[in-house]
Parts: structure tokens; C-alpha cells; sequence
């Protein structure tokens, strides 16, 4: 027969019985320290002042028995034993009182009046409390030199064992019936606060598996300032995430899609043109098909570099180098492009040397992408600056243009995938929406960022930060 397993506690019942086992484990210590305090210590008290009492009554008995002789007097008239252990000398006990009232001098707030007893040389009980243990001190009476009898207490813990059976077993129930309202109560608090944590955490777990089924709008509404609520606020800033990534996901295989179908139709629309014999195979045929398969391998190309940089599998070789010289070089290449497409160049305030811990082709190609989109999206006649200045631990790379500018709500947009803010430009510019996140790969490999905004010359402005190399930094 097949035992059924038993399903696990949820984190609701584990969090109550912990709460209550807790509660109840305190109330059960908390009751056996305060009855080993009090026997030990309440207790302990009465009997150390009770053997202070000892003190006064060795004289005094020393004196009744030099003064009789023997201890007969106190067999015969028990009354003389209470005169001589009373607290103050000289102190009448009332006139009703007899041996088996068992009431006590109001000033004996020991009780070790009731807990004396004296026994003679032969061990034998004279007056006093009858039953006598081995575990009370005991005080010898000397009279001349000889001992005559000993004053023995009896502790406190005795006399109670023997003859408080009815106050114990009220102190008893009185702990049990504490220690069931105090387990009432803690298990009403240990509910309670299981609830109110648990609640949110209930919440996130829905809104999580929600998530996991592809419900990116899920949302968890909890307003809480501790931890559960920094969870509810990171969860939410979670699906965001995984909203707008799934977003740019299906943007980016639409783009890819449209920038691959576009040339593979030219491609094959020339092919078939060219199979059915309704255009001729010459020069002109042939460099169309060899500026469309350009196109596609650029695009592979970029595709590859930007796939390999959000890995981090593009390769960097960092060498100390200058950046002024790489940017000259860079610059020097694309200064008659520039000009033949009627635009001016300028390059402003290049420090020299500009230090820096770097990869030389790959700042390159970052800097091809930067000039190369502002040569295409600028209009003729126009102008593109080019700046080199330090900002304290950093090197600032600026690349600023002439109109057109790009839409304030744009921007923020430029460095992500196949973005382009005129989508119908992209065939003549000849771009496929990847260098300027490419760009940005490059930028932070390098330990900078990369930032675009309005340009005063009206159009953008690319800025590139890079961190200078370490111990060049100056004062």
C-alpha cells in the first residue's frame, strides 16, 4: 500500500507555528525562572533574615537555662519558649494566646519564630517546630563553658513542603491557566502577523506567475517602506523591463526582416530581370547587383559586431596610446568626403597628449560610425565640428552637426537598434540603424559612456566620455 505523501506546510503555517513555538518557549521560561527566583531567591531572603534571629535567642535561651538549670521549664510551660524567641524583649503575647493557635507575633515577618526548635544535649526535641531535617543550620547553647542544647531553623522550603500542599497547588493552576492565556494570545498575534506578512508576499508570487506566463502588464500594488515593499517595487520594475525588452525584441526581428528582405528583392528582381533576357549583362547591371550585395554584407556585418559586443565576446586589446593621434588619423580619412558632400570640417581644441588605456581599431570604428553619420545626415551646405577636451578624470569626445536636428523625443532613442528617426532615409543614406549602438558597446567596454543631444550648430550632438589613463590624471 502506497503511503500518501503529505503535502508541505506553506510559508503561512511555517511562519505561525514559528511565532507561536517562540511565544510559547518564552511564557515556559519565563515561568520556571520566576519560580527558581523566588524559591531561591524570596525564599533564600526569609531564611537569611531568619538566622539573623539566631543572634538574640542564643543569649537568651543560655540565660532561662543557666537561670532554671535545665530545660524542664519549657516542656512544662510551652508559653516560655514564644518569650524567649519574640522578636522585641519584653513584648506581652496576647493574653488568648495557646500553642496550638498557630498564630504568630505580627513583628515576625519571617515566620522563623514557627521554625525554631531547641533540642537538648541527647538530641532530644525540647520546644519548637517538631519536624525537624538535616537541612536547617543549627546554633550550639553554651552556658559555662558547656553546650547545653543547640537552636536549630528550619528552612523555609521545609516548613512549606510540609504544610502549604493547598498554596502550592494554587500557585499550580494559577501557571497553568497563565500559560494557556498567555499560548491564547500568542497564537492569536502569531496569526495575525503571519497574515499581514505574508499577504504581500501572496501577491508578488500571483503577479510573478502571471509574469512567467508572458503577462508583462502584470503590476503589484503594495505601498510599504520595508523590505516586502522594495520587493513589490523591484518586481514591478522587473516586468517593465522584460515589457519593453520584449517590445524591442519583436522591433528588432521586424527590422532585421524588412533591412534583409529589401535587397534580397532588388537582388532577385535584377537576377530574374536578367534570366528572362529582359535587361542586358553589362556594366551598369552588374554594379547594381555588387552595391546590393554590398548593402547585405555590411548589415551581416554590423549584426555580427553589435551580437559579439552585447556578449562581450568582441575582442579588445587595450595598449596605452594617445587619443589625439587616433582621432587625427580618423579625422584625416574622412576631411575629403566631407568636403565633396559640401560640408566644412573643423576640429576644435585637441589636447596634446591625451593619454589613454585603449583599444586603437576598435576607438577607430567608433569614430568612423560617429563622422560617418553626421557626413550622411547633415544637410549640404553644413558644417561638422569635432572636439577633444578633458573633464577632470575623463577625456570628452565631441562630434556635433548642422541641421536637421533630431526631435527632443528622439533622442533618447538613438542608441537602439535599428532606430532611425526617418525611416524612408535609410536606403539613400545608405545606413542600417546599428552604429550608434555599436558605438555605445564600444563606449562602455572602454569603462566611458556616450551621450547625444541638441547641437547649437542645429543638429546633434554626440558626446563620448573615456576615462584617461590611471596616474595622468593632473591637479
Amino acid at each position: 500500500m502506497k503511503i500518501p505523501r503529505l503535502r508541505p506546510l506553506g510559508i503561512s503555517a511555517r511562519l505561525f507555528c514559528a511565532i507561536l513555538i517562540s511565544a510559547t518557549v518564552s511564557i515556559t521560561v519565563s515561568g520556571v525562572v520566576t519560580r527558581l527566583a523566588f524559591e531561591r531567591g524570596f525564599l533564600g531572603y526569609l531564611n537569611n533574615l531568619a538566622e539573623e534571629r539566631l543572634s538574640f535567642v542564643l543569649p537568651r535561651a543560655a540565660q532561662a537555662y543557666a537561670s532554671h538549670g535545665n530545660w524542664d521549664f519549657l516542656r512544662q510551660q510551652p508559653r516560655h519558649w514564644f518569650e524567649l524567641i519574640r522578636p522585641t524583649a519584653g513584648e506581652e503575647l496576647p493574653a488568648d494566646w495557646t500553642p496550638e493557635s498557630g498564630l504568630s507575633p505580627l513583628s515576625d515577618l519571617t515566620g522563623a519564630m514557627l521554625r525554631l526548635s531547641l533540642i537538648d544535649v541527647q538530641g532530644q526535641w525540647v520546644a519548637g517546630y517538631r519536624n525537624l531535617t538535616d537541612r536547617g543550620p543549627r546554633r550550639a547553647i553554651m552556658v559555662a563553658g558547656q553546650t547545653v542544647g543547640w537552636i536549630v531553623l528550619e528552612p523555609f522550603q521545609s516548613v512549606a513542603d510540609g504544610g502549604d500542599q493547598r498554596f502550592q497547588e494554587g500557585q499550580r493552576m494559577a501557571g497553568w491557566l497563565a500559560l494557556g492565556v498567555g499560548l491564547m494570545l500568542a497564537a492569536l498575534v502569531a496569526w495575525t502577523a503571519a497574515r499581514q506578512l505574508v499577504r504581500p508576499i501572496k501577491q508578488v508570487a500571483r503577479a510573478t506567475h502571471a509574469l512567467a506566463q508572458g503577462d508583462h502588464a502584470v503590476k503589484v500594488e503594495i505601498e510599504r517602506q520595508d523590505e516586502v515593499g522594495q520587493l513589490a517595487r523591484d518586481f514591478n520594475h522587473l516586468a517593465l523591463t522584460l515589457s519593453r525588452n520584449a517590445a524591442s525584441r519583436r522591433e528588432f526581428i521586424a527590422d532585421i526582416s524588412h533591412e534583409l528582405r529589401t535587397p534580397l528583392s532588388v537582388l532577385r528582381s535584377e537576377l530574374q530581370l536578367l534570366a528572362d533576357g529582359l535587361r542586358p549583362l553589362d556594366q551598369s547591371a552588374i554594379q547594381s547587383l555588387l552595391d546590393e550585395t554590398e548593402h547585405l554584407s555590411a548589415l551581416v556585418s554590423d549584426l555580427d559586431q553589435l551580437a559579439l559586443s552585447d556578449l562581450g565576446a568582441m575582442r579588445y586589446h587595450m595598449v596605452p596610446l594617445d587619443l589625439s593621434d587616433v582621432l587625427e588619423r580618423v579625422t584625416e580619412s574622412h576631411r575629403s568626403r566631407l568636403v565633396q558632400g559640401g560640408l566644412s570640417f573643423a576640429i576644435d581644441g585637441v589636447e596634446r597628449p591625451a593619454p589613454l588605456e585603449g583599444d586603437e581599431a576598435r576607438l577607430r570604428q567608433m569614430l568612423d560610425n560617429l563622422i560617418e553619420n553626421a557626413r550622411r545626415y547633415t544637410d549640404a551646405p553644413g558644417q561638422v565640428r569635432l572636439r577633444l577636451a578633458s573633464t577632470g578624470p575623463d577625456w570628452q569626445i565631441v562630434v556635433e552637426d548642422s541641421a536637421p536636428g533630431v526631435p527632443a523625443h528622439d533622442i533618447p532613442r538613438l542608441f537602439e537598434r535599428f532606430f532611425r528617426v526617418d525611416r524612408s532615409r535609410n536606403r539613400a543614406a545608405g545606413g542600417s540603424g546599428l552604429g550608434l549602438a555599436i558605438c555605445r558597446n564600444i563606449a562602455l567596454a572602454h569603462g566611458g559612456d556616450i551621450a547625444a543631444s541638441a547641437s547649437p550648430l542645429g543638429g546633434l550632438r554626440i558626446s563620448v566620455t573615456l576615462p584617461r589613463m590611471r596616474g595622468t590624471i593632473s591637479s
